[in-house]
């Protein structure tokens, strides 16, 4: 390990592997127990940099010199390890650095692969990426019950697992399998596995339910050793069922990202390749395939994206002293429809406090309450709560005619009517019966705090609570500060929402707020192309060489047409200049029409006849660059004037928002390094947003 390489890493946090010989009984020789430990506490996982890959390489020198029976790697409590150390990736100028840091992390977890002695994994704790790949390089793993995240996050970051991963996994749980965890999951939100699933998958031998894990897991080796305990594996069918899941893999891809992450599509190719088993080819396609995304964009900008949801995330620009957050003992909510339901659902789940929710009629209640309840019953069908977690999260949800039943809530939050005067009212109500210091929080999507609590005896405690839908899946709360809104309400607001397990960022009371700004600016533009006579195809295909997860109309359709309009009502009103009012939507939503795109009888998408017939085109249609130039050009003048206008703290907030809040691509980086990287924020603003160093991204 050359220290031009390590230079490379000076902020890494070196893990260090620390290698022990254990007596165990009925072992005919002593176990090397090799514990993998950064020397941080449990919140920051071990990572392997140059330093700790040759701490690891050392400790199975030491290993194999002893000449054990077995040798076993975990990790310290709650984290076996979460892949490589990502903080030097950054200053990688060379290609050649590139390639030592995959060819490093291939030649050190080799070792385990193609040892003679038998090698295993107690998998204690987290593992991810190239920490799910220590493992597999192991010939046996144990799971304990316990353990927290299990996955291959890589292609969620634009990158594919490059120490093993895209050889090893298909050829021990099956090539389809294998494209759902490196694939599919990643970009599916990045989901996780839990250990049970991961062990049905048969990515571990054995689950260990049981506080003493390590223990067990050595007895349990002892048996393999042995010959006492029969360790079978499913035998891999490399013909058909191989080019279904390359085919089922590039259907996924090419839906997800259309192609605009080079590292996805890569990661598919190399799960190809390893239906040879041919551990020396695959490998070395790995390492070239690594060296060469190390050095790219996309990858930098995932890294700029990674730090954001992992770091500044967690410690939201602007908050208050949560040192001021008052305690929160029941929770409140205003209405009873889909959206109040998954609210209610989300606080009890979560908060695990009284809940009461309340209507205009009590059949309406009775149908919210029956919808949370069922949504329980729902996680209890997948195992995810014990039958008592079931009874008591539902007997904590109750419902209520009469708004006296919030008297003594801390929170309360309304979802009705997307109308100030209906809102006003609301608040009004609640002020009769609730305290002074209980927090009232909207749910509003685009209307003013200051005036919702502008009538108020105490509009300090009036604080805006923007979730996304749906709920449990968007990781994104847009907390509104309005003109009076004060700290102690702010820092409570703070610290139910990161209780609630979502990312907050702090925003000015501004119309739309952030996310649904930008959407309607931009779905503005698209639409304004349609009208002066740009077929739908054209205007809703031209954002997708950008990979987002959707397009206009599709998103359109999501979101609402009436509620989509609406908002742009509401923007309209504010910026006039910038957000114009279509009067083909206005037909379309009167209409009562949901969507854009139907299917025809051979199941194509064509643009629904009676939409066409009520649209009024112009002829002076734009091609599919002119309206992504022109959709790009809107974004970046619209986010220079929120930052203008201080919507957010910086630049860094938007590109969290849009992340978290839009599904705006990992690999892109944020939209305002995407915006300098295209020479579009310069073009427009005369100016980039993001200085060259701060996005990690070449100018």
């Amino acid at each position: 390990m050359n220290a031009e390489f390590a230079a490379l890493f000076p902020d890494e946090v070196v893990t260090e592997a620390f290698t022990r010989l254990v007596d165990v009984p009925g072992l005919a020789g002593k176990l090397a127990l090799i514990t993998i430990d950064n020397g941080h506490d449990h919140t920051r996982p071990s990572t392997f940099g140059p330093g700790g890959l040759a701490s690891l390489n050392a400790a199975l020198d030491e290993a194999f010199a002893a000449e054990p029976a077995a040798i076993a790697v975990t990790g310290k409590p709650f984290v076996f390890a979460v892949g490589a150390d990502l903080s030097g990736i950054g200053r990688i100028t060379e290609r050649a650095h590139a390639h030592q840091i995959a060819q490093t992390g291939h030649d050190v977890f080799r070792r385990l692969t193609e040892s003679k002695i038998p090698t295993f994994a107690f998998v204690n704790g987290a593992a991810l990426g190239g920490g799910l790949e220590l493992a597999l390089s192991c010939h046996y793993r144990t799971v304990s019950a316990s353990a927290g995240a299990i996955a291959f996050p890589e292609c969620f970051l634009g990158l594919f697992p490059g120490w093993g991963g895209t050889q090893l996994l298909p050829n021990l749980i099956g090539p389809d399998a294998a494209v759902t965890v490196i694939i599919e999951n990643a970009l599916s939100q990045n989901r996780m596995l839990n250990p049970k699933k991961a062990r049905q998958l048969g990515i571990f031998d054995e689950l260990l339910d049981s506080p003493d894990f390590l223990e067990e897991s050595i007895r349990w080796a002892v048996r393999v050793v042995g010959g006492e305990q029969a360790v079978t594996r499913p035998e891999i069918d490399r013909g058909k069922a191989w080019d279904d899941a390359i085919a089922r893999a590039e259907d996924i891809v090419e839906s997800r990202t259309h192609a605009a992450s080079p590292a996805v599509t890569k990661a598919v190719e190399l799960i190809g390749l390893a239906r040879d088993n041919d551990l020396d080819s695959g490998y070395a396609a790995e390492t070239e395939a690594l060296a060469d995304a190390l050095m790219t964009d996309e990858l930098r900008a995932g890294l700029y994206s990674f730090d954001l949801t992992q770091k500044r995330a967690k410690r939201p620009a602007g908050a208050p002293d949560k040192s001021l957050a008052r305690e929160v003992t029941k929770v409140g909510v205003v209405g009873a429809g889909l959206m109040a339901g998954q609210l209610a659902l989300l606080f009890v789940r979560r908060l695990e406090v009284p809940v009461v929710i309340t209507d205009i009629d009590q059949e309406r209640i009775d149908r919210g309450v029956s919808y949370i309840h069922g949504e329980i019953d729902k996680l209890a069908a997948k195992g995810r709560l014990s039958p008592d977690a079931v009874n008591r999260l539902k007997g904590l949800v109750t419902g209520s005619l009469d708004k006296k039943s919030f008297a003594d809530a801390d929170f309360v939050i309304e979802a009705v009517f997307e109308e100030m005067s209906v809102k006003q009212q609301v608040f009004a109500e609640l002020e009769e019966h609730v305290s002074p210091e209980a927090i009232l929080a909207t749910n509003t999507s685009s209307l003013s705090i200051s005036e919702m609590g502008s009538k108020l005896k105490n509009p300090e405690r009036v604080v805006g609570f923007h979730f996304f839908n749906p709920v449990a899946v968007l990781p994104l709360l847009e907390v509104v500060r309005g003109e009076q809104t004060d700290d102690a309400a702010l820092a409570t607001a703070f610290k139910v929402g990161k209780q609630l397990k979502k990312s907050c960022v702090l925003v000015k009371d501004a119309p739309a707020f952030v996310v649904n700004r930008l959407l309607t600016r931009f779905m503005g533009e698209i639409i304004a192309a349609v009208d002066e006579g740009t077929p739908f195809e054209v205007a809703d295909n031209a954002l997708t060489p950008l990979g987002l997860p959707m397009s206009p109309m599709v998103l359109l359709q999501l979101v609402g047409p009436a509620v989509a309009q609406h908002v742009n009502g509401t923007m309209h009103a504010a910026y006039p200049d910038r957000f114009g009012l279509s009067d083909n939507m206005q037909r379309f939503v009167d209409a009562g029409k949901t969507a854009v795109w139907i299917a025809d009888e051979s199941g194509a998408q064509v643009v629904d006849p009676e939409v066409a017939a009520l649209w009024r085109q112009g002829d002076e249609p734009s091609t599919s660059e002119q309206v992504r130039e022109r959709a790009l050009n809107a974004l970046a003048e619209e986010i220079r004037t929120m930052l203008d206008e201080d919507v957010v703290a910086e630049a860094q907030d938007i590109d969290l928002c849009m992340i978290l809040g839009a599904g705006w691509p990992f690999w892109l980086g944020g939209i305002t390094p995407f915006l300098d990287r295209a020479g579009i924020a310069e073009q427009v603003n005369g100016k980039r947003f993001l200085d060259p160093g701060v996005a990690s991204v070449p100018a």
